[in-house]
């Protein structure tokens, strides 16, 4: 699966869009990162603990994403974006997001 944040991609032409595909999950931190992270807040600089589970979300998201495109008979997908809210306090949505699209070399 091709996966750009560009709406074309050099090299190859559109031949069918397919539309909207989305991967979805939702993540709340735990009580072990949450001890992990006020320590290393209180330290200053880089909070590894939240960074790997905003990673570990996104990914889900975008794995979730490809899942969705594939099924939808896409090859590629175009201008992929993510987006993230908070739900309730410590419970985040996390929505990987592009147009599904079916690409042949141009």
């Amino acid at each position: 699966m091709i996966v750009a944040t560009t709406n074309d991609l050099p090299g190859y032409r559109i031949v069918r869009h397919l539309g909207v595909a989305r991967g979805i999950t939702v993540r709340s931190r735990n009580v072990i990162s949450d001890a992990i992270g006020g320590v290393q807040s209180m330290i200053g600089g880089k909070v590894g603990a939240y960074v790997k589970l905003a990673e570990a979300a996104r990914q889900e998201a975008f794995d979730d994403l490809i899942v969705h495109a594939r099924e939808q008979g896409a090859n590629a997908i175009l201008a992929m974006r993510y987006d993230a809210n908070e739900i309730m306090p410590g419970v985040t949505e996390v929505l990987a997001y592009g147009t599904a699209v079916v690409v042949e070399p141009a």
